[in-house]
């Protein structure tokens, strides 16, 4: 069986955090996908607020300690990559872009990348196009059109709908793999009823 290498870099900074949930679940809605192509998937969790202080002492040395030397390895040879943040002042955080700063500017190119970020409500999902999308186009990755955003409602009411975000983003993520063209889901494949609509 095929095997395929999954990053997933994630920057909460509680334990257990927003940003973790929601990468694991992205995760897991990976490696679903492709176990239904018959292939395998190891996804590499990283928690950057464990390597913090590396990342502090790399920016001002120069040199990553052994540890985070092997992290960051772990990223650069993943096939693919799943980067979730927590929303910071309409952007990601400053743990999550340390990270980023320290890797290598070659790490990523024409790297698929999955982004994902959870803020407390839903007037920040814009800093997945206005924040994180620059960043990564900056780095020459290939980021899907889904982005996935997170806030706190996502975890009780709207539960389904963010299930659906993710599948569909894990899908164009292993299809970019893959290097097909990701089908788009049709928001008016099924409609709802008139009757339902006109009832509330």
């Amino acid at each position: 069986m095929t095997e395929r290498s999954i990053a997933v870099v994630t920057a909460g900074l509680t334990t257990p955090s927003s940003s973790r949930l929601l990468a694991d679940q992205l995760a897991a809605a990976v490696r679903d996908e492709l176990s239904g192509r018959g292939i395998e998937a190891r996804a590499e969790i990283i928690e950057v607020r464990d390597h913090a202080h590396d990342l502090t002492n790399n920016l001002l040395t120069g040199f990553p300690p052994a540890q985070l030397r092997k992290v960051l390895e772990t990223v650069e040879q993943a096939d693919a990559l799943i980067a979730v943040t927590p929303t910071f002042s309409a952007s990601y955080s400053g743990l999550f872009k340390m990270f980023f700063d320290v890797l290598d500017d070659k790490a990523l190119a024409g790297k698929p990348v999955l982004l994902g970020a959870t803020g407390g409500t839903e007037r920040h999902s814009l800093v997945l196009d206005f924040a994180l999308r620059p960043l990564f186009a900056y780095l020459k990755a290939l980021p899907v059109a889904t982005g996935v955003y997170a806030a706190s409602t996502d975890w009780g009411t709207g539960a389904a709908k963010l299930r659906t975000r993710i599948a569909q983003a894990a899908t164009e993520l292993v299809a970019t793999l893959h290097h097909e063209t990701p089908r788009q889901a049709d928001p008016y494949e099924n409609p709802t009823p008139f009757e339902d609509l006109l009832n509330g």
